[in-house]
This record gives structure tokens, C-alpha cells and sequence, in this order.
């Protein structure tokens, strides 16, 4: 189920089945002399928080802590399906401000890419909603957006496809856009996955795919919650999992062939190219995603920091909603009898990507459709956007 957890599975000390030792040249040699074509690779949101997008949950940085003042039930509320039937207007707030174009992609979206070109990716599977991997030029079928994405849009009454070129002009300028089929009129709602909505089809019908992967490569995600979770441990035994992350999650490390390579995610592909041999490729098509040399050479000096980047971009995102909405006080009252007339268990799942996750493709369990509230908690504190951000998630100690 969705908020269940696990004691984390101890490092293995068993001498590696395949490759001769457990580090990244070890990696690099068995796809170099094996010829390793099939490669799965997970993503989280530890890819992209080098490009500046803000993180959703922290306490004093959060764009959730700085949306808590405004006219909304609960800041969690603008990914809430049903509220976002009442007043999609603060959504569109903010996906103004987060719509595709506006960042540049990772060295580590850019890798993905150079998988695909060698002819080496089979399937990247991602819990990011962003789409830099698109905008690294990754073609949309190799990727399976766990949790839905900005790629696409459909109206959420009669379900009819949105067309993309109309969907940027209202989200450019903020507008709300509505279904253009005869007799609907319905609100469009990019394929997202909002609370009490369930995982896309399209990632049960790819789920088989790790059980093929002669290589898997995990980045920047904590594996905290299912069904998104369980995909490392579908690969085949002896099959190399390599670990690109802050910190070692999922029970990866467990397996004699896992390598963990503990770190920035950037860094991390730097390692393994080098490697590889493939480093100066990688920063060639890295470069690729920046026509504009010179601004980038600009920002470089003195470069901003992490932190400072993010509150930055936190604050401008938050004054961006804080703008749009306009919310009366009865219409607040409104809302808020609508969300909690629901029968709602108290005990809601950790994210929306918990809601998604509660059961397996095959249940009927009401619980795929709660909603969360504002004063339910979780195994990770509080509601929110984890499948977005999952890394970022304080972990309760154990």
C-alpha cells in the first residue's frame, strides 16, 4: 500500500556475479566490452533541482509555506482535483510560472539523451512532472511520466485532447482554458496527476520493461512510495543497478552487482561518462541546450547559489499566485464545506503520488479517490507534492 514503509535491506558484501568490482569503471567495462544496450532509467526530482526549480515542501523555502497566506483552504489545495474544479485559477498561477520553456535542462537530462542516441535506452521511466527530459530532446515514447506531466492536457469532464499550441497562448496568458467540444465547456487541466486521481495507464502497461533492462541507472529520486518504488527491484538478478544519488534509498546497495555512486546527480553522470569515455560528448550536447553562451557566462560570475536561486524563484512563483487569486470570503466559505463534506480518511497518504500508488492497477479500492486535507499527516510530515519532490521530504528517524 501506499504509506507503507520498510527497513532498509544492508549493504551486500557477496562478490559481484558480473561486474569485477563494485565501482563505476566496473559499470563502464561491462557496458563497454558486454555491450549493454538495454538500459531503464528512473528519475526523480534530484535531476532537476540544478536548473532552479523550487522545491515545493521545504519549511522556510517551500513554495508551499509561502502559498499558506493565501485564499486557499490548505496550500495543497491547488493540486486538489476537487478544488481545482472550483477555482483552477491559482494552478494556472503558478503553471505560468512553471510551464516547459522556462528551464534549461540538466547534464543529467542531457545523459539520458546520450543513452538514447547510442541506441542504449530502452525505457526512462519518471516521477517528474517538469519535462526537461523533452527539452533535452528525449522523443516523448521513451518516457513514461509516472505521474503525468505538462507534455499533454485533456478537459477533465468529457476527457477530449486539449490542443498543445492553444494550451500555451491561455497558460501565457493566464487564462483558464476550457473544453472546445460542442455542449462541454469543461476546464482543461494539463495530464498531471492531482490528488485523487490515479497513476497513468501507460506505466502499468510499461512495468514488465526493467524485467528486460541489462543495466538499470536510478538518479535524484528517494524511492519512498509505491507502485514507483518497486521498479529496481523488478530487474533480474545479476543485472547492475547503479545508484546516482545524495543518499542510498530503495534497498539499492542490497544486490552483489549494485553500485552506488552517493552525491549531486550532475556529478555523479559526470563520473560514470568519464568512464565511459563519453564526458566530452556529454558536455558537447549539454551545451546544445544553452544557445546563449554569453548570458550563461554572465550568470557564472560570480554564480548564485543553491539556496539563493531557489528562494529567488520561490518568492516570485508565490507572488505570481498571490496576484492571480482573488478569492472572495464566501466563496473560501464555499470551498471549504465542498472539501470537507468528502469522507476523507484521517490517516491520508504522504503525497499525491501515495494516493496514485495506494493499489495495484487491478483494485477497485475507494482509497484511490481520497483527497487530502490540511490537517491529516503522514510518514512525511504533511501533505504535498512528493511525487514531485520526494528527495526533499524530511524523513521521519526510525
Amino acid at each position: 500500500m501506499g504509506n507503507e514503509t520498510s527497513s532498509m535491506a544492508p549493504v551486500a558484501d557477496d562478490t559481484p556475479q558480473v561486474l569485477e568490482r563494485r565501482d563505476v569503471q566496473s559499470v563502464a567495462k561491462y557496458i563497454n566490452e558486454r555491450g549493454a544496450r538495454r538500459f531503464i532509467v528512473m528519475t526523480g526530482a534530484g535531476i532537476s533541482t540544478s536548473a532552479g526549480i523550487p522545491d515545493f515542501r521545504s519549511p522556510d523555502t517551500g513554495l508551499y509555506a509561502n502559498l499558506a497566506h493565501l485564499g486557499l483552504p490548505h496550500p495543497e489545495a491547488m493540486f486538489d482535483i476537487n478544488f481545482f474544479r472550483e477555482n483552477p485559477q491559482p494552478f494556472y498561477a503558478l503553471a505560468r510560472e512553471l510551464y516547459p520553456g522556462r528551464y534549461r535542462p540538466t547534464i543529467a537530462h542531457c545523459f539520458i539523451k546520450l543513452l538514447y542516441d547510442k541506441g542504449r535506452l530502452l525505457k526512462l521511466f519518471t516521477q517528474n512532472i517538469d519535462c526537461l527530459e523533452r527539452e533535452a530532446g528525449l522523443p516523448g515514447e521513451m518516457i513514461i511520466d509516472a505521474h503525468g506531466s505538462f507534455a499533454s492536457q485533456h478537459c477533465i469532464d468529457c476527457q477530449s485532447f486539449y490542443p498543445p499550441d492553444l494550451m500555451r497562448k491561455a497558460v501565457e496568458k493566464g487564462d483558464v482554458p476550457h473544453c472546445h467540444m460542442p455542449n462541454c465547456n469543461g476546464i482543461v487541466k494539463p495530464d498531471i496527476v492531482f490528488f485523487g486521481e490515479r497513476l497513468p495507464e501507460e506505466f502499468f502497461l510499461n512495468r514488465h520493461l526493467p524485467a528486460a533492462a541489462d543495466l538499470c541507472i536510478v538518479m535524484g529520486t528517494s524511492l519512498s512510495v509505491w507502485p514507483f518504488a518497486g521498479l529496481p527491484a523488478l530487474c533480474k538478478d545479476g543485472v547492475p543497478r547503479v545508484l546516482i544519488n545524495q543518499e542510498r534509498v530503495g534497498g539499492l546497495g542490497s544486490r552483489p552487482d549494485d553500485v552506488l555512486l552517493l552525491g549531486g546527480c550532475d556529478a555523479g553522470v559526470r563520473q560514470l561518462a568519464q568512464a565511459l569515455g563519453w564526458l566530452e560528448e556529454l558536455e558537447a550536447l549539454w551545451e546544445q541546450t544553452n544557445p546563449d553562451k554569453t548570458t550563461r557566462e554572465e550568470q557564472a560570475v560570480p554564480p548564485p547559489t543553491r539556496d539563493e536561486k531557489l528562494r529567488n524563484e520561490v518568492d516570485r512563483l508565490a507572488e505570481e499566485v498571490e496576484r492571480t487569486l482573488n478569492v472572495s470570503a464566501a466563496h473560501q466559505h464555499r470551498l471549504q464545506e465542498v472539501l470537507t463534506k468528502e469522507d476523507v480518511p484521517t490517516d491520508r497518504p504522504t503525497s499525491s503520488e501515495d494516493v496514485r500508488g495506494e493499489a495495484e492497477p487491478e483494485s477497485t479500492d475507494s482509497s484511490l479517490t481520497t483527497h487530502p486535507t490540511p490537517s491529516a499527516t503522514a510518514v512525511d510530515g504533511g501533505g504535498g507534492l512528493g511525487h514531485v519532490y520526494p528527495h526533499l521530504v524530511k524523513k521521519s528517524p526510525l
